[in-house]
């Protein structure tokens, strides 16, 4: 496992220290006990979260607990079924945010809603509206409050639990570092609630399999969805963004002020600095909108800096749209890149292994010479 030997208590507070921009993920276990929310504690964390601001950092909340309060404003069970998730959170997301705002009245803090679902960080257009939602309420001085828009998402196209969605997040506003705060205070290199010599792991260089079956048998508790292996996956789209994770408890009141002065955690290192958001977004892409297939001159092409023709393009799958972000892969299906394409998956089966001369007379217009530019592709 990638792990440092030898590490202080401090890492996590020097991350929180120099970062700019934050995103906070706050956990139904956290937030909400016996369907009420924890409002004496919700209260410390807002002091926390003033106290960075007040320092010219910029913070964003992704917060679950709408489900669980809807369903107990309605006296709901607790159930699987999608349909019951979707009234539940209907009725609980304006409670959530009502204690949000209540939170936050006493520093002055001006709090917004920001519902998201899969399709708005996965399409291009989409993700560029809700981060430009997101830089404008930063510049006012806001609090963006982001929950998964779980009245409307389907069982196909939602995330399912917010620690994914908070790496999303992070790379809309290019945060510096992802705060998961949950009901444990770190990654263990066994389960600690079953095995009693489970070692408390302060630090990760990358995520990789040892890491990922050490996470294998630990959940978190309560009413989330979300368990450290679901850290270890939001850590990781966050990593290939620039952005290092810290996974924390937040069961303690002031949850980060603990954590500024030495508490607990592991924090999983990123490379460099947040890249650009375009790049971030091709990169990071968790749901491809479909497949293109090259021939072997094509993929010399791309690795070689060179843009995607339609010419080397063998096979098309999918339904999508100008605009949507692709996966590129080799005549086995190994996926070597990913970008952003000019024309749609009807008109790209059309002028697949045509000359760029013919692209008008196979569509009746004259589009790009290129399928993906240089500038919109990313290769593996």
């Amino acid at each position: 496992m990638a792990q440092a030997a030898a590490l202080t208590d401090s890492l996590a507070a020097s991350l929180i220290g120099r970062a700019k921009r934050l995103v906070v993920k706050v956990g139904s276990s956290l937030l909400i006990e016996r369907g009420q929310a924890r409002e004496a504690w919700l209260a410390t964390l807002a002091s926390d979260i003033h106290a960075l601001t007040s320092q010219q950092k910029q913070v964003v909340i992704v917060s679950s607990g709408a489900v669980a309060l809807g369903r107990s404003y309605l006296g709901m069970k607790v159930t699987s079924r999608l349909d019951q998730k979707q009234a539940a959170a209907a009725a609980g997301q304006s409670l959530l945010m009502q204690h949000w705002q209540q939170a936050f009245a006493p520093t002055g803090t001006r709090v917004a809603q920001l519902l998201l679902t899969l399709d708005d960080t996965e399409q291009r257009r989409r993700w560029l509206n809700a981060r430009a939602t997101l830089e404008v309420l930063l510049g006012q001085g806001a609090l963006p409050v982001i929950n998964e828009n779980d009245s409307v998402a389907t069982d196909e196209l939602r995330y399912g639990d917010n620690d994914r969605l908070s790496a999303r997040a992070a790379q809309m506003v290019q945060a510096d570092a992802l705060l998961l705060l949950s009901d444990v205070d770190g990654l263990y290199s066994a389960d600690p609630s079953a095995d009693p010599n489970a070692r408390h792991i302060p630090h990760l260089s990358d995520v990789d399999a040892d890491s990922e079956r050490a996470a294998s048998g630990a959940k978190s508790g309560g009413v989330g969805t979300g368990g450290m292996r679901t850290k270890l996956m939001a850590a990781s789209v966050a990593r290939g963004s620039g952005c290092t994770t810290i996974i924390a408890s937040g069961k303690e009141d002031h949850p980060i002020g603990r954590l500024l002065n030495g508490a607990r955690a592991t924090v999983i290192s990123a490379p460099g600095t947040p890249a650009t958001a375009y790049k971030q977004w091709i990169a990071g892409a968790l749901a491809p909108a479909g497949t293109l297939t090259l021939d072997h001159g094509a993929l010399a092409a791309l690795q070689s800096g060179k843009s995607l023709l339609p010419a080397g393009i063998t096979s098309v799958s999918g339904d999508f749209s100008k605009g949507a972000c692709v996966a590129v892969t080799d005549t086995s299906g190994a996926e070597i890149a990913r970008g952003v394409v000019n024309y749609s998956s009807r008109d790209i089966g059309l002028i697949k292994g045509q000359a760029t001369d013919r692209i008008e007379e196979r569509l009746g217009y004259r589009g790009p010479d290129v399928v993906i530019h240089r500038n919109d592709l990313v290769l593996k």
